[in-house]
């Protein structure tokens, strides 16, 4: 597709973004069974249950535009995801990797934050209010998932990394 309105731009940014949040879908399982901590495996379970209905909103508002979820590949979140298996791999002892996904979930949390900002702008301004106000809810869940996972950080795991 040749981007040459905000309306086309709009599209192929929620493409981007339905591409990401099922990349996530697939990675959240994994990062589950590698963290050790109990508060951890919820927070990320609670995420995984929410990226579900993100999806899900992301579909309803493709439906309602007439237009494909479909397009592209998130390359971007592709990038982080592996830089996140990688690192991952690279530690043995449970308390730094419950860090290191922390660490991987809030890379995820803030390409999120951002690309949901966008496309939530972008619906603004070509007038799609239903759109805007799904994407809003989504962009406030983000959020919260990255205030959860700082606290979760700073007041238990990176702690017991630290001893």
């Amino acid at each position: 597709m040749q981007i040459d309105s905000l309306k086309k731009l709009y599209i192929s940014e929620l493409q981007d973004i339905f591409s990401a949040e099922n990349q996530i879908l697939e990675a959240l399982p994994k990062m589950v069974n590698q963290a050790s901590s109990r508060e951890l495996k919820n927070a990320l379970n609670e995420h995984l249950d929410m990226t579900k209905k993100q999806i899900g909103r992301l579909k309803e508002i493709f439906k309602n535009m007439n237009e494909n979820p479909s397009g592209q590949k998130c390359k971007g979140m592709e990038g982080i995801i592996q830089e996140g298996e990688q690192t991952l791999q690279m530690a043995k002892d449970p308390e730094v990797k419950n860090a290191l996904i922390i660490a991987s979930a809030q890379r995820v949390e803030h390409y999120e934050i951002s690309a949901y900002g966008t496309v939530r702008t972008y619906a603004e301004i070509i007038g799609d209010e239903d759109a805007r106000d799904l994407l809003q809810n989504t962009l406030e869940e983000e959020k919260e998932t990255d205030k959860k996972l700082t606290e979760l950080a700073v007041n238990s795991i990176n702690v017991e990394t630290n001893k």
